[in-house]
């Protein structure tokens, strides 16, 4: 009995690093270190936020909202990639692997809204510092939170119901260690063309982010430029060193993976794989370290837990 409709596959096959399936387990070690860097840091930007009310401002509003997706983004791949390093286990059901792929892809949307209304944000900042507080209140924070969300879930939402829809016969090897919309529909044997078009409408969306993320950052040169002082450019474009940085971290890997599956008619297998997985990897890892280490008020509040904790013992 098929999985579904039509279907003769009743199980995906994930794959891990080929050539090196005998050194999962060892190559397990760094990855889960990565996750564990991932999980703690992006949790520990939550906690500070919560608890610290001076850092109850938009900026660290949207930094919250940053760590929730790198959160969900690192939690969406884990069951897999462990499951592949540790245990050498590939299989994967279809229904699992399609809802793997709407939470992956869920969460990489709202990552990229996030870093859009960040853009927003370092230029009202910059632009009209004495209306900033104004403009953007706790509850047009959360409004704005609550769009991203439902955008992201609207985006995706077609991704495994079409997905479904398909018949696969024979092939069901995967390219990655985690389940993605763009591979998936290639396994198919029926016509996959509702999947091209709508995965290609939502990739120009997350495109169209990064294109007004530009346009912000046009926006944000121009505003620093017009400052006689040279030390006040220099602290206006300090601000946003941390979000050029979570930008190019998280934009880097996925236009070149999207590139590769897309165009690239002889990939390399192991360059594809490897892609993937720092697409995954890299941004909840490097996101918290960055922002920690150029946040002087994040710093602050570390260093005083520290403080705390080395006091009380």
């Amino acid at each position: 009995m098929s999985v579904f409709n039509n279907s003769e596959v009743q199980l995906f096959l994930l794959i891990g690093i080929p050539g090196l399936e005998h050194a999962h387990i060892w190559i397990s070690v760094p990855i889960c270190l990565m996750y564990l860097v991932a999980i703690t840091g992006n949790s520990t930007i939550l906690f500070i936020i919560k608890t610290e009310p001076s850092l109850h401002e938009p900026m660290y509003y949207f930094l919250a909202m940053l760590a929730l997706s790198d959160l969900g983004l690192s939690f969406s791949s884990l069951p897999t990639m462990l499951r592949i390093f540790l245990f050498n286990a590939m299989g994967i059901s279809p229904n699992a692997c399609f809802a793997q792929e709407f939470f992956i892809h869920g969460f990489t949307v709202m990552e990229s809204s996030v870093l859009l209304v960040m853009s927003l944000d370092r230029f009202l900042a910059i632009h009209n510092p004495l209306r900033y507080s104004s403009l953007l209140t706790s509850k047009r924070v959360a409004k704005m939170g609550l769009i991203l969300a439902i955008r992201s879930i609207l985006l995706v939402l077609p991704f495994p119901f079409t997905l479904r829809r398909l018949k696969y016969c024979q092939k069901n090897l995967l390219s990655h260690s985690y389940c993605l919309h763009q591979d998936t529909m290639k396994l198919a044997c029926s016509d996959n063309k509702i999947n091209v078009i709508y995965g290609f409408f939502v990739a120009l969306c997350t495109m169209l982010d990064l294109a007004l993320i530009v346009l912000s950052y046009m926006l944000i040169l121009k505003t620093v430029l017009s400052i006689a002082s040279l030390a006040e450019r220099l602290k206006a474009l300090n601000t946003c060193v941390s979000h050029i940085c979570a930008v190019l971290v998280f934009y880097i890997p996925i236009i070149t993976l999207a590139a590769m599956h897309r165009f690239a008619k002889h990939k390399n297998p192991l360059t594809v794989i490897l892609i993937a997985d720092i697409f995954l990897l890299l941004p909840p890892l490097m996101n918290p370290i960055v922002y920690c280490v150029k946040t002087r008020q994040i710093r602050e509040v570390l260093g005083k837990l520290f403080n705390i904790r080395v006091y009380r013992r």
